[in-house]
């Protein structure tokens, strides 16, 4: 049965963040600036909850007749989605049958813009040859399988079920903002309009001028994000209860959050949705390239988070010498192909450009009596910016209008960077290319993640000049949310070549046998930005040999002398007894590994290997500390990128507090923590750091004073005992709750 909700409060941010910095062609033409969400009197909150909830859903509407049950959730997470005034909302903070509350997180899509190519131009867009940049997602599966019979679920803004790619494909979904069974993206009647599920849909299993990575997948298509490509956590996740109760066997999460650490009621649902048989896959977020930025809920431990690759390719320039200026090329499809040899004279007069580059502006018009008016004055090619998204018509149109000199479009900043020193100066400009070596793409967003110290991502796969469906077309866009969907595709592939693999073995076959990426000296790129490298689905399916998850993440180091180790299973697929060997790392500071250097498997065996580290932080440098390990078994070699954080790390810290064991008496803990502004309360909640199951509360301070407060509980009224993750509840003087995350040892 589908959910029956009503949503009267989002969060809509209903401009998309654009990529910049990134070192492929200007594909966005439109400039937009990010609107700050608007601030309501009510405030969405969604808490978990201890029992049924449909009967705590009763008595709430039955005692607390103010506060709006917009949802209840039972396939994933245990809990309901409330709406009320702060004050209102803050007296639930004591009922008995509440685990944990928290905020309502915004989740939105990231891409860049750029111009869609209509219908009856793919052939022609298949056999240019003016942009070898193109990546059409069908290259990642260079096997036989297809995904015939694999149910895809795609948690996005809809799809274009009419797109006569994906129309054969598509079998039904339900749409999480309008609450019907037509999940089609937002149409311009109805808002900002969408095409970011499309886009994903298409990369996944389009069938038909395009094909898919996965080209017989069957698509399930939720719509959680509505105009503009934004919602809530709580559309996310009752979009992910609808495809777990559908049946999917794979789903899609091209979306995300900026926070970087588990954002509970959706890493919970991941988990959980992973624990029933569904391979999770989430983009990784389009925040790089510093680190810290994966976003939730790529963060959570069983998503198999995606970060974005870039391919070698060839990129057209003009370079002004007089500047050093670089102005980046987008060349048009129907025109000559941009080959000028020489240096030409870059104009902006229509009647004085013979023997030179015309500059023009499109803006809301046609451009087509423009480039033919400058191509009749002898202009040897043409650059346009101000491009209007909402008037291509043209571009289509230039198929059949007898243009025979380049065109090409250039960012808005570039066009007025040129108009405003054509103004006072002359400017010739020569046609350049530079090679895009293959890389993690600047944008991709890195790991790792506070609170569990996992390094994210798990994986990369293509990312950038990503060709695909749209509503009404097809379009080249670039963002971690391309990436992801070509790994749901090829997890589908893999299921109907591999039916007898669990999904664990899948993730570690992509994981075995992806190809680590290196800089251009020939080093292997950071673990926390590429994760196990780029998917190969061939070898995955092949491979003799699946290490179950070759990402050693050894957690923060708290300690001046720590030892860590960690267990990694490999599996033997062959018939053969098969040897191992280890590298012995190279020797550093403050670094002490211990290896099992040589070992063997027998046929068709699975063994576990023991990784043991010993740290003295002290002599080790700030921040994640990372590199590889190296396996070898014949002529096959394995990478094992390791990651763990120094205690000196500078990641975002939680508001001061802390909880250790005195050392002078071994009967009572110590607490610190800092209160920045007055606030009702302040408790601890424990949850299980691998599964994310509620433990119980450490305590609940309810008399805390501004500044440092500093105290002690004694040890014999603590039951729990072990290693986990700390939910600091802090309810506000106005009723509001604050979240933050904190790491818990108990003795």
């Amino acid at each position: 049965m589908h959910l029956a909700f009503i949503f009267l409060f989002f969060n809509f941010i209903s401009d998309v963040t654009e990529i910049n910095d990134i070192n492929i062609p200007p594909v966005q033409l439109q400039e937009t600036n990010e609107k700050e969400p608007t601030i309501k009197d009510n405030i969405s909150i969604i808490v978990e909850v201890d029992g049924n909830p449909e009967e705590h859903k009763k008595y709430l509407k039955n005692y607390y007749p103010s506060i709006e049950v917009v949802a209840t959730y039972t396939t994933l997470f245990q809990g309901i989605a409330l709406k009320g005034a702060p004050q209102k909302i803050g007296r639930l903070a004591d009922l008995h049958f509440i685990k944990g509350i928290y905020p309502v997180q915004t989740y939105t899509t990231q891409k860049v813009n750029s111009l869609p190519f209509a219908l009856d131009q793919l052939q022609a867009l298949q056999s240019a040859t003016n942009n070898p940049n193109i990546i059409f997602p069908s290259q990642l599966n260079q096997t036989d399988f297809t995904g015939r019979g694999v149910k895809i679920g795609v948690v996005d803004t809809g799809i274009d079920y009419l797109h006569p790619d994906l129309k054969t494909n598509y079998i039904g979904g339900f749409d999480l903002v309008d609450l019907d069974d037509d999940p089609m993206e937002t149409t311009v009647d109805q808002g900002l309009p969408t095409s970011h599920g499309t886009h994903v849909a298409g990369i996944i299993a389009a069938n038909g001028d395009l094909e898919g990575v996965a080209p017989n997948g069957e698509i399930y298509a939720y719509r959680a994000l509505g105009p503009g490509g934004s919602g809530t956590s709580i559309q996310v996740i009752a979009a992910m209860e609808e495809a777990v109760k559908d049946g999917v066997d794979v789903m899609n999460l091209s979306l995300g959050n900026t926070v970087n650490g588990p954002d509970y009621p959706t890493s919970k649902a991941v988990n959980e949705a992973s624990k029933q048989g569904v391979a999770v896959v989430v983009a990784n977020g389009n925040d790089g390239p510093n680190n810290w930025t994966v976003g939730a809920p790529a963060t959570a431990s069983s998503a198999l988070s995606v970060g974005a690759y870039q391919h070698t390719g060839q990129v057209p320039f003009l370079y002004e010498p007089n500047h050093r200026k670089k102005i980046w090329l987008s060349p048009l499809k129907y025109a000559p192909s941009w080959d000028l040899e020489r240096d030409y004279e870059v104009v902006a007069q229509k009647k004085r450009v013979r023997g030179k580059i015309g500059l023009m502006k499109q803006l809301n018009k046609s451009a087509i009596k423009d480039i033919q008016k400058l191509q009749e004055n002898g202009a040897v090619a043409v650059i346009i910016y101000q491009v209007d998204l909402k008037n291509q018509k043209w571009i289509t149109e230039l198929k059949e209008t007898d243009i025979t000199i380049p065109v090409a479009t250039i960012s808005n900043k570039d066009g007025r960077w040129l108009e405003k020193h054509l103004a006072d100066e002359t400017l010739y400009v020569k046609t350049k290319m530079e090679k895009t070596n293959k890389t993690v793409a600047r944008f991709s967003s890195r790991g790792p993640v506070t609170l569990n110290w996992m390094m994210k991502p798990d994986i990369i796969a293509p990312g950038v000049n990503i060709l695909s469906t749209v509503p009404g077309g097809y379009d080249m866009l670039n963002g971690t949310s391309m990436a992801a969907p070509h790994v749901a595709g090829a997890i589908a592939v893999i299921k109907e070549a591999q039916p007898t693999w669990t999904n664990e073995q899948i993730f570690g076959a992509l994981k075995t046998t992806a190809e680590q990426i290196k800089l251009k000296n020939g080093e292997l790129i950071d673990p926390i930005i590429q994760g196990a490298g780029l998917i190969n689905i061939e070898k995955a399916i092949l491979t003799d040999t699946i290490i179950d998850n070759p990402l050693l993440s050894f957690g923060k180091i708290q300690q001046h002398i720590d030892t860590r180790i960690i267990n990694i299973s490999i599996e033997n697929l062959s018939d053969e007894r098969r040897q191992f060997r280890f590298d012995i790392p190279k020797k550093e500071k403050g670094l002490s590994w211990k290896l099992g250097q040589s070992f063997s498997i027998e046929p068709n065996t699975k063994k576990e290997i023991p990784i043991e580290l010993k740290i003295n932080s002290l002599q080790l440098k700030e921040g994640p500390y990372q590199g590889h390990l190296t396996l070898h078994s014949g002529d096959q070699t394995y990478y094992l990128p390791y990651v763990f954080i120094n205690e000196t790390a500078n990641y975002p810290k939680v508001m001061g507090f802390s909880f250790r064991l005195n050392k002078l008496n071994k009967d009572v803990y110590k607490y610190q923590l800092y209160v920045a502004e007055p606030v009702k309360s302040v408790e601890i909640k424990l949850f299980n750091p691998n599964s994310l199951m509620y433990e119980g509360s450490l305590v609940k301070w309810t008399d805390l004073d501004v500044g440092m407060n500093e105290g002690e509980i004694n040890k014999r009224n603590i039951k729990k005992k072990g290693k986990f993750y700390g939910l600091m509840v802090v309810q506000l003087e106005n009723g509001e709750f604050v979240n933050y995350d904190t790491e818990i040892f108990i003795e």
